[in-house]
């Protein structure tokens, strides 16, 4: 069958979602699980945007082995000289560079006439094969440019070198019939065109994403591009697992493999829900937690004679099996590391010493432990790799009764290693713990949102506080998890300051070299 490339963007259109911000190490980990998943290009980041994602993306090209690493960059020497720094180190250098074919972007954002646009096209284009091997040119706003300007430009960067035409629905205007039909139109017109890759790039602000990359594959996509759990700008780009289990279960019609290891799928999800702190929506299509429920008393019976009545994804295809009891207080380390390995997670021994301790005290306290759990414990571990001196609570205490002022005291080590201790009121008792904290870190906070949701089932379960603020004027997002979701969230907001305290001395630090 005809081989679709998957082109996963997750770690750059995906990480522009409001409220999403990865550390590197973050970023790391996430594209550890896109290699297991396999994606065939991994879109690393924007190495001319700043200094930490030209870390990210170097560090994740000498990192990943199978698949290929990309980074974006504009039409411009500048940005393309930084970029091959950032990935001359990798297996297959590849560059993504992008440029507005639409006459409403021409003229507006860029204000540049057609002939200039195709010139400055070309000239990038040129100037990338001096270096990279591999350079995909992207139309933006494709979808909305005059179809024979676009073929014309095509055929030029063509010329030039591309190895790769990029055709995105920059705004999620297209419908199926339009975006199919603009792959098809230059299939026909551009010559050339046969000895390159032709890709699609859907956003979903119209709710067509999916439909729109399907009518481009039927029309002679090559490659499509997306993210995990559908995250991105404004309303988000096309899911690629939603992409990669139709194709499968629906290979008769589209004929094509993608090389996705779909039994990753749920997994790649959940930890990009969990490290991003975006939630998936309950009804999302096969990821979502009621993707595989039946309520109705009609499907339940059909359910019941026969699954293939109501159900035509198994959970087992994406690697959702049953979550049963996995291990338990009396467990030894060799049987948590032993599933630790199973479960994906290569961790040191260090590392692996303080799950282990972690795992211990929850087992103390909790009744069952789950895979959910494990996964928790396991990815906070695995991602934490800073030496960098951070803000550590001690302990948190609450005072609450609806006929008094709520009032908490908590007590941090600040990163210089003294001890504080503060108290303070609130309106309720999170604002309360807010408002102590505030006390002891120096600096500013606005919160702008705050979550708590459950991870796993039970009273027992183990709680995620998820809060996105600013911090010194910086918007940094801050998680962590605890069986006290009040725990939990003085932890998130102390996580998300110490986000921003890394960061910054990341960035002194990469200035520096």
């Amino acid at each position: 069958m005809p081989q679709i490339d998957i082109f996963d963007t997750t770690l750059r259109d995906g990480e522009q979602s409001a409220g999403i911000n990865l550390n590197t190490a973050e970023k790391i980990e996430i594209a550890r699980q896109l290699e297991r998943f396999g994606a065939t290009i991994i879109e690393s980041g924007f190495p001319a945007a700043s200094p930490g994602d030209f870390d990210a993306v170097q560090r994740i090209a000498g990192t990943v082995k199978n698949s290929i690493v990309t980074g974006l960059a504009r039409s411009m020497k500048s940005d393309i000289d930084r970029t091959w720094n950032a990935l001359k180190g990798a297996e297959q250098p590849h560059i993504h560079i992008f440029l507005a074919t639409s006459p409403i972007h021409m003229e507006h954002k860029l204000m540049k006439t057609p002939e200039q646009v195709v010139e400055i096209a070309v000239e990038s284009v040129k100037y990338a094969r001096q270096f990279f091997p591999l350079v995909q040119w992207s139309a933006e706003d494709a979808s909305r440019s005059d179809p024979e300007f676009l073929a014309h430009i095509i055929r030029k960067v063509i010329e030039a070198g591309a190895t790769t035409i990029n055709l995105p629905d920059t705004v999620g205007y297209a419908t199926p019939q339009e975006y199919g039909a603009m792959f098809k139109y230059m299939t026909e017109h551009v010559s050339g065109i046969e000895k390159v890759k032709l890709s699609a790039h859907c956003h979903n602000d119209l709710g067509m994403a999916t439909a729109n990359t399907l009518a481009a594959i039927e029309n002679g996509a090559t490659q499509i591009e997306g993210t995990i759990n559908g995250i991105g700008e404004r309303a988000g780009n096309v899911a690629l697992e939603e992409i990669a289990v139709a194709l499968h279960i629906r290979k008769q019609i589209y004929n094509t493999e993608t090389g996705i290891n779909l039994h990753e799928i749920k997994r790649t999800s959940q930890l990009v829900s969990q490290l991003t702190g975006s939630l998936i929506q309950p009804n999302k299509a096969v990821v979502g937690k009621n993707a595989f429920a039946h309520e109705s008393g009609i499907h339940q019976d059909g359910m019941l004679k026969n699954p293939l009545t109501y159900e035509i994804i198994t959970p087992e295809l994406i690697g959702d099996a049953s979550t049963e009891l996995v291990l338990g207080k009396h467990s030894g380390r060799h049987a948590f590391r032993d599933r630790a390995v199973k479960m994906g997670f290569e961790l040191s021994e260090e590392k692996l010493n303080k799950a282990f301790t972690e795992f211990k005290k929850l087992a103390d306290r909790k009744k069952e432990i789950v895979e959910d759990d494990l996964y928790v414990l396991l990815t906070d571990q695995q991602i934490n790799d800073t030496e960098t001196p951070v803000y550590k609570l001690d302990s948190v205490q609450v005072q609450y009764g609806t006929a008094n002022i709520p009032t908490a005291t908590a007590s941090a080590y600040h990163p210089n290693g003294d001890m504080i201790r503060e108290a303070a009121t609130g309106a309720g008792s999170v604002e309360a713990i807010f408002n102590t904290l505030e006390r002891i870190v120096e600096g500013k906070v606005h919160i702008l949102d705050y979550r708590v949701t459950s991870i796993g089932k039970g009273r027992d379960a183990l709680g995620e506080a998820v809060i996105n603020m600013t911090y010194n004027g910086e918007t940094v997002t801050g998680r962590d998890v605890a069986q006290d979701v009040l725990e939990a969230t003085a932890k998130a907001y102390l996580n998300a300051v110490n986000r921003q305290i890394i960061k910054t001395g990341q960035k002194i630090k990469i200035a520096a070299v």
